[in-house]
């Protein structure tokens, strides 16, 4: 936020961003955009919002979840209770361009915000709304909780070990990939108001964001009929072994098992070695060597082993330092965000100053915003000094300087006209395609012939014996056009550089260098088309000493202080395991964001440096905070968080039964108590249930133990407490919701994954399928067109 004493320049390409107090995932978002430079107001309640004063605290008495989610935004006093207040938020509605709202369906039409009710007042405003489960459904009434949606979303149930309960990720992840789905839609949905000048509403819901990050284990269970569970940190392929000052991940290609055994040996084995034996030589070995020796000496072979990074370490990193991950204190000794931009680019700007003071926004933004103002111009902006005496445009691809495509999904589709090239591969990078194709961009997926992207074939249990295509590749590439070029050859270059001269936006997530080598790096493409969106989904970035690292997500889980935060109390770090690899799945949904973002705002000529291991770090800000400026180690905490109390999942009758309880406010645990121990639990205080967490949890376990699962969700649900099952990826794929609102698609034969979040104004249609190899070559090359095949409806 900008301290009261600055001016905001008067820019016609800021967004004005109305937010109202809410969930992680509801300020993540505002976060998002107060970075990139926009006006994001926060409309808090008489005596602030709840993250100002929740413990744990900076020195000024502001929590430092607050001071790391609301920085750079302005604060105005809105009661949504009162006419006065619903008449100040409806006054800052007419004249803003976005809403950000976590409101529930109750306080949704208490305070006439309910979706029609918006598209009837607003027309021209876009919505974006964030909840636990969707805009209607009841259970939004309850905060959105990263618990209870990774719980219902099935994503919990790949966590963990298979013996112990199910976890949730530390931090708020779905909270926070959550967010970047918001942006998504949000950015979309202005892009459609470009063209059509109609507002809309994008219903973002917690559990199906886990549910859609989980979507590997529902292709195994509707394609293998398997049940898909968590897979720990100390058994199978990959497995997490302490090291002399902490803890290392072995993690490696399956053909890479003997250079393993040559890296631990000091030679490759005569002779196929047995994992079983070697498992125990191997944590022997670690245990004597520091996590960092690890690491270097297993990544100097191009073996893709991490270490669990803690924050501390973090802090003192060399990657991080050179890239100036970590911001230091303000000279005027205010709080500010302790990180940095999720992403790096030249051409964006990014803010991390102080949160605001309770109320200090208010008579700027009733000046700034005396005047209505909708579809202002967007000015397209570049890296420096590519685009000085641009006439502004109000049509985002417009921006782009192309001759015009012809629309996949129709016209009014949010990325009609745009057009991709796709070098990604495995999720990353080509689920990031994959997204933009959903909305309407023309995806040209560009493959070798003799090394296609390996998720093409990789196995799957049940899968078709005739069928050519993995089911894992199908999911990432539906929609997509496929060609095939050799880029080490000069003509495989040339038609390149020929296809993106007409491109809009590149994808890449190779390893750093490997485009260079094939002349498919930025600086060379941007010789050819100065307007290109490039982006990199690399695994640390461009540069920095460890840019060119080897990693798969689990590699990231480590590096970014992800796992350090993840796990059991009395353990050690966990992974999101290779069964989910979270960080390529919330950089999906960021990357694609991030490009929606700058094709709505003009922004070209641009090169969008994301390092995953970053990005996780990011969303951790808080936990960040709090160590630099206490020196405290977050360690692992179970499924406990700072949010509420209790917050835990719970054994129900039946083998692998749970149930997960959340009470964000002393209401809930007053209903919890008496439903599940009166006797020791009612009239408690609140500092009583956060000092006997131990004694509530044995009482509640107790409880649930006694019942079914379903008896136990409907009882608390009744009761007014936040609920949730744990359910499996086969529970999970028999559950309506998330068929009818389309976060998976098809059945056993067709099954792949849906749609993050839905539109009101726009429903995309069902992809094409996956293209074969080159399948689209003759009609791609001959026609620089590329008129894309139509989904079904």
């Amino acid at each position: 936020m900008t301290p009261p004493h600055e001016e905001r320049a008067a820019d016609p390409g800021t967004l004005r961003v109305v937010e109202l107090s809410g969930g992680v995932a509801t300020k993540v978002c505002g976060r998002l955009l107060a970075g990139l430079g926009h006006d994001v107001v926060l409309c808090e309640p008489p005596g602030g919002d709840a993250l100002r004063t929740r413990a744990p605290l900076d020195e000024h008495g502001v929590g430092f979840a607050f001071s790391s989610l609301d920085a750079d935004k302005r604060s105005v006093v809105a009661d949504l209770d009162t006419p006065d207040g619903r008449t100040a938020l409806h006054h800052l509605l007419d004249r803003a361009d976005l809403l950000l709202t976590g409101l529930g369906p109750d306080r949704a039409r208490a305070a006439g915000l309910t979706a029609p009710e918006i598209r009837d007042a607003w027309p021209g405003l876009v919505a974006v709304s964030i909840t636990a489960a969707g805009l209607d459904d009841p259970r939004s009434d309850h905060p959105g909780d990263s618990l209870l949606a990774e719980c219902y979303g099935g994503l919990a149930s790949m966590i963990g070990e298979p013996d112990r309960p199910p976890l949730s990720l530390g931090g708020e992840q779905a909270a926070h990939a959550a967010a970047f789905a918001g942006l998504l839609g949000g950015m979309l949905a202005l892009s459609r108001r470009a063209r059509a000048g109609q507002g809309d509403v994008v219903d973002v819901a917690l559990c199906d964001v886990a549910a859609y990050i989980d979507w590997k284990s529902d292709i195994e269970s509707a394609v293998a009929g398997t049940a898909p569970t968590r897979t720990g940190a100390t058994a199978g392929q990959w497995r997490i072994v302490r090291a002399a000052d902490g803890w290392a991940g072995v993690i490696f290609a399956p053909e890479q098992w003997d250079l393993l055994i040559e890296l631990v040996n000091g030679s490759a084995p005569a002779v196929p070695a047995d994992p079983e034996r070697w498992w125990p030589v191997i944590e022997r070995w670690a245990a004597r060597l520091p996590k960092r020796t690890i690491y270097e000496r297993a990544q100097a072979l191009g073996l893709a082993v991490g270490f669990s990074a803690d924050l501390g370490d973090l802090r003192a990193d060399g990657q991080y330092r050179s890239r100036g991950f970590f911001r230091g204190p303000r000279q005027d000794g205010r709080t500010s965000a302790p990180v940095g931009p999720p992403a790096h680019a030249a051409g964006l700007p990014w803010r991390a100053g102080p949160p605001p003071a309770l109320g200090d926004g208010a008579p700027a933004a009733a000046q700034e915003w005396e005047h209505p103002r909708r579809q202002a111009p967007v000015r397209c902006t570049s890296a420096p000094a590519l685009h000085e005496g641009t006439t502004p445009h109000t049509d985002p691809v417009a921006c782009g300087g192309t001759a015009p495509l012809t629309p996949r999904n129709g016209a009014d589709a949010p990325l009609a006209g745009v057009t991709v090239l796709d070098l990604g591969t495995i999720t990353a990078g080509a689920a990031t395609g994959r997204l933009l194709a959903d909305y309407g961009a023309t995806v040209i997926k560009v493959e070798s012939a003799s090394h296609p992207d390996p998720f093409r074939h990789w196995p799957v249990a049940g899968q078709a014996p005739d069928t050519d295509v993995s089911p894992m590749f199908e999911s990432n590439n539906a929609g997509k056009l496929g060609v095939v070029l050799d880029l080490k050859t000069g003509a495989g270059r040339e038609t390149l550089h020929r296809l993106a001269a007409r491109a809009d936006v590149v994808i890449e997530n190779f390893t750093v260098g490997v485009t260079k080598r094939l002349g498919a790096d930025f600086e060379t493409l941007r010789a050819v088309n100065p307007r290109l969106v490039y982006l990199s989904l690399s695994s640390q970035g461009q540069d920095g000493p460890e840019a060119g690292r080897r990693s798969y997500g689990s590699t990231l889980d480590l590096l970014s202080g992800l796992a350090s935060v993840t796990g059991y109390p009395d353990g050690g770090p966990m992974w999101s395991s290779g069964e989910v690899n979270y960080p390529d799945q919330a950089a999906s949904l960021f990357g694609a964001a991030l490009v929606a973002y700058c094709l709505e705002r003009g922004v070209r000529g641009v090169h969008l440096d994301v390092s995953q291991r970053e990005l996780i770090s990011w969303t951790l800000a808080d936990r960040i905070a709090e160590h630099a400026a206490t020196g405290v180690l977050p360690a692992p905490t179970g499924n406990r968080r700072p949010a509420g109390t209790p917050h835990d999942v719970y054994p129900c009758a039946g083998d692998g039964q749970w149930v997960a309880v959340a009470c964000h406010g002393q209401a809930e645990r007053d209903a919890l108590a008496d439903l599940v121990a009166p006797g020791e639990l009612a009239g408690r205080s609140e500092e009583w249930w956060w000092e006997h967490e131990d004694l509530v949890d044995e009482l509640i376990g107790s409880w649930t133990r006694a019942r079914s699962r379903e008896e136990c969700v409907r009882a608390l649900t009744e009761a007014g407490v936040a609920a949730a099952p744990v359910l499996s990826a086969a529970e999970r794929g028999r559950e309506p919701r998330f068929g009818e609102r389309r976060v998976f698609l098809g059945d056993r034969g067709s099954r792949r994954k849906g749609f993050p979040f839905t539109m009101r104004g726009y429903a995309p249609p069902d992809p094409a399928p996956a293209p074969a190899l080159g399948q689209d070559q003759e009609a791609v090359l001959a026609d620089l067109s590329f008129t894309g095949r139509k989904g079904s409806s």
